[in-house]
């Protein structure tokens, strides 16, 4: 696919940069940590900080660090083993960064998140404000989710969901997902005709890509974990690059930056207030509101709110203020702060069922516009 004219040959001046390494860029084949790659990522990290580019540095490995310690052969399926060698593994993880970084005069700062962390707004906030703080002191930020006591039922997911949450909460200009695969490819690498794209300019453009298939062993991610991502992330005004970690010296060693590496996906949207950030991608709604073609048309083309006419169906157990994902005939397709309690809005429908609504009885949104935030298509997904 040609990219002429089409992906950037440099990075922006001053743009912030947050960088993915995934497990299986920053493993051995013994499964111990690569010291090597290790130094590789922090030279490049301090070369960006010394052409003026904030830099968060999102890093896997801490299970894979703590499996040598604790003598253990492969990554064990059980929750409370894999804590085990997240606790033993992040001090590991985070050391050998401080020391590779240390070497290039750059300051780190170890930040571990959990879900409450970016799922309630107020904890959201001072998130935000801790990376701003970090970040104009010229520190760069190691983040990673605190696997040691997130829970099954409660956690951030893959650190590629976990990357975007960051982009997010940085305002970055930049997500660049280190994996071990030369970015997108058409089909699986090695398949006859497969072919590598080097540019998306909206997740349309790979609704026939394939991929599926499985994360490495020591991973938790994929190719679809990373457009997702990806998607997640030019929604709201930060552009993304899939590249392989091998590549990464070409790819951000230099002002230049190479149009035949990787995959670029353009923005597709603005940068939006933190406030949509969160709402569209870190909260946790408690309830879905069910809306019929016509809603879901004023709210995706009309850019209007959500009215009581446009309910077809509420569930969940929810009160005024809650965080509600609006599903429409194509599925999931955004998520709002609802103005009413489950309870009446069940109590409208039976009323309106039976034929005994007044249509001057609530009247306000049921999710206003400025309380609802869209959420993307992801690139490759078939709704």
């Amino acid at each position: 696919m040609s990219t002429a004219g089409l992906r950037p040959t440099s990075l922006a001046d001053n743009a912030r940069v947050v960088l993915k390494v995934g497990s299986s860029s920053l493993t051995r084949s013994d499964g111990g940590l690569d010291l090597n790659r290790i130094d590789i990522i922090a030279g490049l990290v301090a070369g960006l900080r010394r052409r003026g580019h904030d830099v968060v540095l999102v890093s896997s490995g801490a299970v894979a660090a703590g499996l040598i310690p604790l003598g253990m052969t492969g990554r064990p399926g059980e929750l409370r083993l894999l804590q085990a060698a997240a606790s033993v593994g992040q001090g590991h993880l985070v050391s050998r960064w401080q020391t590779a970084m240390s070497a290039y005069g750059v300051v780190t700062a170890q930040v571990l998140l959990t879900a409450q962390d970016v799922a309630v707004r107020s904890h959201y906030r001072t998130v935000r404000a801790t990376f701003g703080a970090l970040l104009s002191m010229g520190a760069v930020p190691i983040v990673n989710e605190n696997d040691a006591v997130a829970t099954a039922e409660f956690n951030l997911g893959d650190n590629d969901r976990l990357a975007a949450l960051a982009a997010h909460l940085v305002t970055a200009d930049v997500l660049v997902l280190l994996t071990d695969v030369d970015g997108v490819w058409t089909a699986r690498p090695g398949t006859p005709g497969a072919e590598p794209v080097r540019y998306v300019g909206a997740p349309d453009e790979l609704i026939d890509v394939d991929v599926t298939g499985r994360a490495s062993t020591l991973g938790t991610g994929g190719m679809r974990t990373k457009l997702q991502a990806a998607t997640i992330a030019c929604a709201s005004g930060t552009a993304a690059v899939i590249a392989s970690a091998d590549d990464a010296p070409r790819l951000l060693g230099e002002r230049e930056v190479p149009v035949d590496l990787g995959t670029w996906f353009a923005p597709t949207g603005p940068h939006r207030p933190s406030r949509r950030l969160w709402m569209a991608h870190a909260s946790v709604p408690e309830g879905r509101i069910v809306i019929d073609a016509g809603a879901q048309r004023a709210i995706t083309v009309g850019k209007k709110s959500l009215l009581l006419p446009g309910v077809t169906g509420v569930n969940g157990d929810f009160e005024s203020g809650a965080v509600v994902e609006l599903v429409g005939p194509a599925g999931v397709m955004a998520r709002g702060i609802c103005r009413y309690a489950s309870g009446e809005l069940e109590e409208d429908l039976r009323a309106r069922r039976d034929g005994s609504a007044d249509p001057l009885d609530h009247v306000a949104p049921v999710v206003h516009r400025d309380d609802l935030a869209e959420l993307p298509r992801t690139a490759g997904e078939r709704i």
